[in-house]
């Protein structure tokens, strides 16, 4: 099988990336939409240079942009209509029909009301007189003129994120918004609220600060943009090649090493991606079909590449920009959050790489052969340039400037790299693609990030965030109180109620947050679980960072997890394989992932940056057993150690890794227990199998 080309990559990507799915449309407006998309990267570009516009000036133009590229790209409804050009007559031009055009009209027009409305307005016009007091004097009594653009906004934008994301999300969406109105008539005595009246919902939605103009659409307009489209102008001037290449030098001889070269170019790439299924078709096209030459089973081929590709969202320093947002929701500096996540993204692929290196032993599959992997000092002179855009921007991050500033400068370089580097140089019609490519990604990120404010805005208006935890801690409570007397038998157990009511909540969550998760870009996904879920941990005292750290891992997991599997079925598509084993390839490659964010719940010093809990011996402790705990249960996972293992064996190299991942001395103890008889046996195996190879 062949490596697929750019343009199969790229059509793989639209297929399985629901943001990517737009419409023919007729000459005239793909013109349009090119030229404004390039104005519309070149804005944000020049802008985090020169600085932003005042706040609701800059969020309703970023919106106003989104809009008009949703509902010209993206149909009502998908289908063969949506990719046949129809002619133009009265209510339909270049294949956009007029209801869509009344759209844009409506959706612009609420975007940029606030700004327009933000002063006193008093004007007379055809002898009638037309007056609007400040914005601020209207806060808490919205005039109906407000509560019907805010009106239009909402609905408008539930449209544009239906249209890129899908309908679960709006479903979400409103969901909340009958909670916020009709609060009075909840079910639940703790869910129960005095509800508000429409206008006051609107108003809380609408005006800055909070809801749809907030903190959520202000970090994607400042932030989440200008890495999207680094990541792509980067990814043209060959850094993506460079990655490979360099984990090919890495890797690439070893035990299974085409797939280690997928895990490590993964990881590198994800430093860039703000999307796994970009990640996937991107290291994806080059490194499942040679894996696939060498032997590699098509799901597994496909699951390395989608369980690589999905740890590029809690890969610093960009973690699909979820880390920026984090930044500002904690109040923390960036260089914080990165430090914290750096261990819990090395355990991730220690994970991954461990199974892969055990079943490529229980395969029988070797590295590279020596003359397909390039040498190292050729990879450097041929590729040092293109890595120097992304140390710029990591340095400028460091150094204490604001991230669209450190955005700037990535891009800045990038394109002067691109221009002058004689080994991989781009042109301006490159670059004018790119920048079209980073706004068609953007456009799902944009609408759904929007909209999401609205969900943000219900819950510090009703206080459900503190509602839904107390209820996860109620039903933990009260299970943990039926289970203990169970649990009590087992040997090995010693477990208090405080303890396992922890423990439970954090399953609860964990699994709230892999289904809301489903579907949804990195960023949305992260500032929805962060309100929504969050609040959980904090009542049950866990710390805010780790709080915000576990619910945007599992969110990721979602796009390893079946049967909503994105990242898993785009591999799956690359490599000629099943879909679901695929994603249940992708899961069981995953373990890492799933597991670590208990660990720096229970051992917050695997974070590094919370001086409360941090001591050295706490943290090597808590990083020395993690990993091997994750080493053993890849064993289990995989059925190999030194030689195959049977049920029994993986079963107790499991519950070891289970018990060492867990951060205690006792754990510990216990993990020895269980591991020592599988050690001794796979010991005795392979001496065994091995002076009967040289018998032979």
């Amino acid at each position: 099988m062949a490596e697929i080309n750019i343009k199969e990559a790229e059509e793989l990507e639209k297929k399985y990336d629901s943001g990517l799915q737009t419409r023919v449309i007729g000459p005239n407006l793909l013109k349009f939409t090119y030229f404004f998309s390039i104005l519309f990267a070149a804005y944000h570009y020049i802008t985090s240079g020169i600085g932003v516009p005042i706040d609701y000036w800059h969020m309703g133009s970023h919106m106003a942009g989104v809009m008009i590229l949703v509902f010209i790209g993206f149909p009502a409804i998908r289908g063969k209509s949506a990719s046949s050009l129809k002619p133009n007559s009265w209510w339909i031009y270049g294949n956009v029909p007029i209801w869509d055009w009344v759209l844009i009209i409506a959706g612009v027009s609420s975007a940029y009301y606030v700004g327009i409305t933000w002063y006193e307005i008093d004007f007379e016009f055809l002898g009638q007189r037309f007056q609007l007091p400040d914005q601020v004097m209207r806060q808490g009594n919205p005039a109906r003129i407000d509560v019907v653009f805010g009106t239009i906004l909402v609905c408008v934008l539930l449209e544009a994120v239906r249209r890129t994301l899908g309908i679960i999300v709006p479903i979400i969406i409103c969901i909340f918004t009958v909670y916020a109105v009709f609060g009075m008539y909840m079910p639940f005595q703790i869910l129960k609220h005095p509800g508000v009246s429409w206008d006051l919902f609107i108003n809380s939605m609408y005006f800055p600060e909070e809801g749809i103009f907030g903190v959520t659409l202000w970090i994607v307009s400042t932030v989440v943009f200008h890495f999207v489209l680094f990541g792509i102008l980067a990814q043209r001037m060959g850094l993506g090649q460079f990655f490979v290449d360099i984990a090919t030098v890495a890797a690439g001889r070893y035990t299974g090493g085409l797939a280690k070269v997928s895990v490590v170019s993964s990881a590198f790439f994800g430093t860039i991606s703000g999307s796994s299924i970009a990640n996937t078709v991107s290291t994806g096209s080059l490194t499942i079909p040679n894996m696939k030459r060498m032997g590699y089973p098509g799901h597994l081929a496909g699951g390395v590449e989608a369980a690589s590709s999905a740890g590029g969202q809690i890969t610093p320093p960009i973690m699909g920009a979820a880390a920026f947002v984090m930044a500002e929701f904690l109040e923390l500096p960036y260089t914080t959050i990165i430090l914290a996540a750096l261990v819990p993204a090395a355990m991730h692929y220690i994970g991954v790489i461990s199974i892969v290196h055990f079943k490529a032993k229980r395969l029988g599959l070797r590295g590279m052969p020596d003359s397909e992997i390039p040498k190292l000092w050729d990879v450097l002179k041929r590729g040092w340039p293109t890595a120097i855009p992304l140390a710029v921007l990591i340095y400028v991050l460091f150094s204490g400037y604001s991230p669209h500033m450190a955005a700037f400068w990535g891009i800045t370089t990038a394109l002067v790299v691109g221009f002058i580097n004689p080994m991989h140089r781009i042109g301006l019609n490159d670059i004018m693609d790119g920048c079209v490519t980073g706004v068609k990604y953007a456009l799902a990120v944009g609408a759904v990030c929007s909209a999401i404010g609205i969900v943000v805005g219900v819950v510090n208006t009703t206080g459900l965030g503190f509602r839904l935890g107390f209820m996860v801690t109620e039903v933990a409570v009260n299970f943990g109180e039926a289970t203990l007397p169970l649990i009590s038998w087992f040997p090995f157990a010693d477990f208090s109620l405080q303890d396992i009511t922890l423990f439970i909540s954090l399953i609860m969550i964990a699994v709230t947050c892999i289904f809301m998760g489903a579907g949804l870009p990195t960023t949305a996904l992260y500032i929805m679980l962060a309100t929504v879920a969050q609040p959980a941990l904090g009542n049950l005292g866990v710390p805010s960072l780790a709080s915000h750290l576990f619910v945007l891992y599992y969110g990721v997991i979602s796009e390893i997890t079946p049967p909503v599997c994105a990242s898993a079925y785009a591999a799956a598509g690359i490599a000629g394989s099943n879909p679901f084993r695929t994603g249940l390839s992708a899961f069981s490659l995953g373990i890492g992932k799933l597991i670590v964010p208990m660990v720096f719940v229970y051992s917050p010093a695997m974070l590094i940056v919370l001086d409360d809990y941090f001591t050295w011996h706490e943290f090597l402790h808590t990083v020395i057993t993690c990993s091997l705990g994750v080493f053993l249960l890849s064993a289990s996972v995989a059925g190999y150690f030194l030689v195959s293992m049977n049920g029994p064996s993986r079963v107790l190299f499991g519950l070891a890794g289970i018990y060492l991942v867990a951060p205690s001395w006792t754990s510990t103890i216990y993990a020895l227990i269980f591991a020592s008889p599988v050690l001794f046996l796979q010991i005795a195996q392979y001496f065994h199998f091995k002076s009967a190879k040289q018998r032979t």
